[in-house]
């Protein structure tokens, strides 16, 4: 376990990024956080014993050697992953899950094939609408239930990926090796780790984790009628100072990240007075698709005092980011504006 990750819990492995390591664009493997459901193999599967299997309605079902993939086209990527239930506990009133606050997020650059050069070699049935992914990984618990997820056809036939490269290096067990989905813009709980089958159906997948999680839902509510967890949402986040970090007088730089899942980002403005007024902040770094862009702003903190400060995002869409978010059972998609306590004294 690497320990600059903040565990909550060992079975199934689930840990945050500290905010120290999310100062870059590219956030480094071996500090990108973990979220699992099931039980992580103890030793990565021999590549020349793996194999996927694409099934269901296609006219031709296959088997794929790594070897298969490897002489596919390769694509290389930017995008950012965020667990569903980051920030779930910064949520005023709590929410079920983990206890993530802004650490269940990083971004990689991927290496991998496109699922469509797949799925268009096996021709899907024209009745076909949904694509689900089974991993390798062993369920826990005493009910045994397999971790398997599905998409739309229509994901994963424009932009979903299955990748076997992280920045640059062989996709980490952790993180699904040798081979894991990528739907670009979405939640990690769309992106099956360990893959070993891919079925194409009509229908999406069912069962727990389809219809009773990864769902928007109210207390009362049946989950399985809630709102499928897909797209992340318009947030911002800021990296540094840290909450309650005591400065000097001076030039403050207030520093972050802000992302939008399939939409782009193009402002940051930050506040040091709770948001009664607000200035623009400046991009840094590469600006790619489905990738978060860097950004800071450079305050002149003049006076000694406890100051509160903020950050929000707008896209290309016209959404901003807003001031809180709105509830739901299992905390996810919590993008609301989190405030930092800063004070600043003067030394001497």
């Amino acid at each position: 376990m690497d320990i600059r990750l903040n565990v909550m819990s060992e079975k199934p492995l689930n840990a945050e990024t500290p905010a120290a390591h999310l100062q870059s664009w590219i956030t480094a493997n071996d500090a990108f956080f973990k979220r699992n459901q099931g039980e992580i193999m103890a030793s990565p599967v021999a590549l020349d014993r793996w194999r996927l299997f694409v099934r269901g309605m296609v006219k031709t079902e296959i088997e794929l050697k790594f070897s298969d993939i490897l002489a596919m086209p390769k694509i290389e990527a930017a995008n950012t992953l965020e667990c569903s239930g980051n920030g779930r506990s910064l949520l005023s009133e709590k929410a079920s899950g983990n206890p993530w606050t802004i650490g269940g997020v990083g971004n990689a650059v991927w290496g991998g094939v496109r699922l469509s050069d797949i799925l268009a070699g096996v021709g899907v049935m024209p009745e076909a609408r949904h694509v689900g992914f089974e991993g390798l990984d062993k369920p826990l618990g005493s009910a045994r239930i397999q971790f398997i997820r599905s998409i739309p056809l229509e994901k994963a036939m424009s932009s979903t990926l299955l990748v076997y490269e992280m920045n640059g290096e062989p996709l980490p067990l952790d993180h699904g090796f040798p081979l894991r989905a990528l739907a670009l813009g979405w939640t990690g709980a769309n992106c099956v780790k360990w893959l070993k089958r891919i079925t194409v159906s009509d229908q999406p997948v069912a069962g727990f984790f389809m219809d009773k999680v990864y769902r928007i839902f109210q207390k009362g509510e049946d989950p399985g009628a809630g709102e499928v967890v897909t797209g992340m949402p318009l947030k911002s986040i800021i990296t540094s100072p840290a909450d309650h970090d005591v400065l000097p007088v001076g030039t403050v730089t207030i520093r972050g990240a802000a992302y939008a899942g399939e939409a782009r980002v193009v402002k940051v403005e930050a506040s040091v007075d709770g948001g009664a007024s607000w200035q623009a902040a400046e991009f840094i770094g590469p600006d790619e698709p489905y990738a978060w862009r860097r950004w800071e702003y450079r305050w002149r903190a003049s006076h000694p005092g406890t100051y509160r400060i903020l950050s929000r995002a707008t896209d290309d869409e016209g959404r901003v980011q807003p001031p809180v978010a709105d509830w739901n059972v299992l905390g996810y998609g919590n993008n609301g504006v989190r405030e930092h306590s800063i004070s600043i004294v003067i030394q001497g």
